[in-house]
């Protein structure tokens, strides 16, 4: 694991590199530039960011190639059961009714007592479910197929009975207590529980998929299943609570051998498709504000991010030794030239000279100039031989993509530090009166109202703090019954052991864990019966590993992400105890750990074996595998689920650490600089976004001298990310950057939200100086009161020790 940084893979030592000649030593440098992975050279990754990749890329991810033989059992299971039915012709031949009635005569089969009777018919209807492919002749024809025969299972009511069927095996204890008793867990021991799961996913993830040539009845069925799928209609609670069930029986070891990569793919799946994507969220959030009278978005954050470029990356160690030789000879020669003397004073004023200083060189300006905001270089000082045209010339910036906000609070800390320098008096949250204060400080104020930005979050805290304030004149909160509404009530009993069970897989799932006795197995679902044999078999095994593991981190990653975005919108309490326990079980270090290795190798990864992928594997004759092909992976220039794991680990430490100094300080505890800055040598606009957001709110804590020494870094957190127009994130004197009580900080969010859920979830420990009081001896003595079984049976006991054995005093009773 490249933990260090070595200088884009630099493979000689101080000693042998001071051996050489200056000539010779420059041009091994420069060859050992170009053969490193040297980031200055790599082009921009064109990634499309979006929900989740190409539907077939989502289903062939469900399967792990060890489960291939599994494909023919299907079939077979189908077409036993098929040709007893229809002895002559093949299910692509028969007409709708036809088709409906074994789809029903096949759900009927669910409900048989045998086991091993169910498990066919389980297969039967998975191989349904897979688009019938053994009478399809190419890809598109399986899923036409597929998404026929998935809204045909729909429509005949497959999923309720799936669902009980997935409880049934959930309940199943003697399957628990002998996966726990086993020492190695493998395929089999979830073979009921996987084609369970593997039909459910199916039906999720096609269903989802919306495509303009759906009949009318597939549109109403798909907004029907949407509707069940996130309310309690199933067991009473959503199948997402059901599922984290599931990931928390896992995590704890009762249930090892439960297919955890499935479970948490169908949880992503169940999570995106009730409550929406990323374009659904912008669309509640301009909902949302248009409700509460606030002010439009300034632009559309999807559509900026999706413009943006993606900047150099930070120089390397073999870059910054050739910089110091050239920077050298070049401040030599300037010296004997008198008339350039001028021209070196017009150069760039936020460049230091410092040797040290690893981002200011022309030679790592890598062909993306739009990095720096000021793109004066040394070379251009000195006067070339041939004038360049006008057309070469560096063109500037046209301007930054993010609109500048300001909140509330910043405008009454501008006022109040005005006010005490020119007046000498404060006026507390006052941000009208201006009297006595200097013109330009008007004109600053009014320029701070311009761009003042109020979210969201903010009228939902003053709410709450008016509901705490008048619990009784106050009146009921209207509380919507949205899907994410009801998926926090349910999840909120136990969310504190969701979170740690979703960490402790993902911890378990990272590249840079080492492999520990006491860590939990998470490939059950991968490993064979018989382990592999011969080199080829054990290669195969090895990249179906990985990919295991990155499918993993991937839906963790995309579940966390989207749980997060959903309850901020809903209620920021919401959020903040979600991002609470998430800090509390320490998702921050857990996040740094995962970045600390070699990003680029982890992204360009080719753990996949595209002729074994679904549903190529099952149309077309599968090759002689080889080591070599296996070696050489797929041409992709990176693999799409690790950048796309990454990006969500980014937002998610992002949404965790903003606005909160006492996590920010966490940051720069764990030294997560260096290893988010090494995240920059990817080249891909949204990623470096969310690092560079991530080392802006750390910088004031960082020191001046890694600000000098960073430079290139700093403009491009200056190009790149919002500003807020009084923060002084690149200087240090802001009030925020001295210490304080970082716990106290913590602590008062933690009864906020406490005081959140208690009074708008928690009925039955609601004050009860606030119920209303009975007064009327009549009712009081006429309501029937249930006793228990055990107090009747010893009535008499108890008449004896609390009537008769005490003494009354009937007078001052009567008093």
């Amino acid at each position: 694991m490249d933990v260090g940084g070595n200088g884009g893979g630099l493979a000689i030592n101080n000693k042998q590199r001071a051996m050489l000649p200056n000539k010779s030593r420059g041009e091994f440098i420069r060859n050992q530039r170009k053969d490193s992975e040297g980031m200055s050279e790599s082009p921009d990754l064109e990634f499309d960011y979006a929900d989740t990749d190409k539907w077939t890329a989502e289903l062939s991810e469900l399967y792990s190639y060890t489960e291939g033989p599994e494909f023919t059992i299907n079939r077979k299971c189908f077409e036993e059961d098929f040709r007893s039915h229809v002895p002559e012709k093949k299910w692509t031949e028969l007409d709708a009714a036809q088709h409906r009635a074994h789809a029903m005569q096949l759900l009927d089969g669910l409900e048989v007592i045998r086991r091993e009777k169910r498990l066919n018919v389980a297969r039967a209807i998975l191989y349904m479910a897979q688009g019938t492919f053994a009478e399809c002749s190419c890809e598109a024809e399986v899923q036409h197929w597929v998404r026929y025969n998935i809204f045909l299972l729909l429509e005949v009511g497959t999923f309720s009975a799936l669902v009980e069927l997935l409880n049934m095996e959930i309940d199943n204890s003697a399957a628990c207590s002998s996966a726990v008793r086993k020492p190695a867990i493998s395929l089999a021991d979830s073979t009921d529980l996987r084609v369970l799961l593997n039909i459910m996913y199916l039906i999720v993830e096609t269903v989802q998929q919306e495509d303009s040539a759906d009949r009318p009845e597939w549109r109403a069925i798909r907004d029907t299943f949407q509707a069940e799928l996130g309310s309690p209609l199933y067991n009473n609670e959503p199948i997402s609570v059901m599922l984290f069930g599931m990931v928390t029986k896992f995590s704890t070891g009762h249930a090892p051998h439960f297919p955890m990569k499935k479970v948490l793919l169908l949880l992503w799946k169940s999570i995106l498709f009730t409550l929406g994507g990323f374009e659904q969220l912008q669309n509640i959030k301009v909902g949302k504000r248009e409700e509460l009278r606030l002010p439009p978005l300034p632009e559309d954050s999807i559509r900026v991010i999706r413009s943006m470029r993606a900047a150099s990356p930070p120089a390397s160690a073999s870059d910054l030794i050739e910089q110091q030789q050239k920077r050298a000879r070049r401040e030599h020669k300037s010296l004997t030239k008198q008339d350039n003397l001028d021209a070196f004073n017009e150069k760039d004023p936020y460049k230091a000279d410092d040797a040290r200083d690893e981002e200011d060189d022309h030679d790592d300006n890598d062909n993306a100039l739009e990095t720096e905001p000021f793109p004066i270089e040394r070379d251009d000082v000195m006067p070339p031989p041939i004038p360049h045209p006008p057309s070469e010339r560096v063109s500037f910036p046209k301007g930054l993509p993010w609109a500048p906000k300001v909140r509330e609070k910043d405008i009454e800390n501008f006022l109040e530090s005005s006010r005490s320098k020119f007046i000498g008096y404060t006026l507390g949250n006052d941000t009208n009166t201006v009297v006595g204060l200097p013109r330009p400080i008007h004109e600053s104020i009014r320029t701070l109202k311009q761009h003042k930005y109020v979210s969201i979050a903010e009228i939902q805290i003053l709410k709450e703090e008016e509901f705490q304030k008048t619990p009784l004149s106050g009146g009921e909160e209207d509380v919507e019954m949205s899907a994410i509404e009801l998926l926090y009530q349910g999840i909120l009993p136990s969310l504190p052991q969701y979170m740690i069970a979703l960490l402790k897989i993902l911890l378990a799932a990272a590249p840079t864990s080492k492999a520990k006795t006491d860590s939990i197995n998470i490939l059950a679902d991968v490993l064979p019966e018989e382990m592999p044999t011969t080199v080829l078999q054990s290669m195969k095994l090895g990249v179906d590993v990985n990919r295991h593991k990155e499918i993993i981190v991937k839906a963790i990653s995309a579940v966390l992400l989207l749980l997060l975005k959903h309850f901020k919108l809903n209620h920021i309490y919401q959020f903040e105890y979600m991002a609470q326990h998430l800090v509390f079980a320490n998702c921050i270090p857990l996040i740094l750990k995962f970045f600390n290795q070699n990003i680029m190798s982890y992204i360009t990864a080719k753990n996949s074996i595209s002729v074994l992928d679904f549903p190529h594997c099952v149309v077309h004759e599968l090759p002689e595998l080889t080591a070599e092909s296996l070696e050489a992976g797929d041409n992709n220039q990176f693999c799409w689920r690790n950048l796309f794991s990454c990006i969500n680990l980014l937002r998610i430490l992002n949404k965790l650490t903003k606005w909160k100094h006492s996590r920010t300080m966490m940051l720069v505890v764990f030294k997560s600089a260096p290893i988010l800055k090494r995240a920059l040598k990817v080249k891909q606009a949204m990623m470096q976004l969310y690092v560079l957001k991530l080392l802006k709110v750390q910088t004031k804590y960082l020191g001046r001298q890694w600000r000098k020494s960073n430079m290139k870094t700093m403009s491009a957190i200056y190009q790149k990310v919002r500003h807020r127009l009084n923060d002084d994130w690149a200087y240090g004197n802001d009030l925020d950057a001295r210490p304080w009580d970082f716990q106290a900080e913590e602590c008062a969010l933690r009864a906020n939200i406490e005081r959140f859920n208690s009074r708008r979830y928690d009925k039955a420990q609601s004050n009860p100086d606030f119920l209303p009081v009975d007064n009327c001896l009549q009712s009081v003595l006429g309501q029937r009161v249930e006793l228990p079984e055990d107090f009747q049976m010893n009535y008499d006991l108890w008449l004896e020790r609390e009537v008769f054995s005490k003494p009354i005093s009937w007078e001052e009773l009567l008093q």
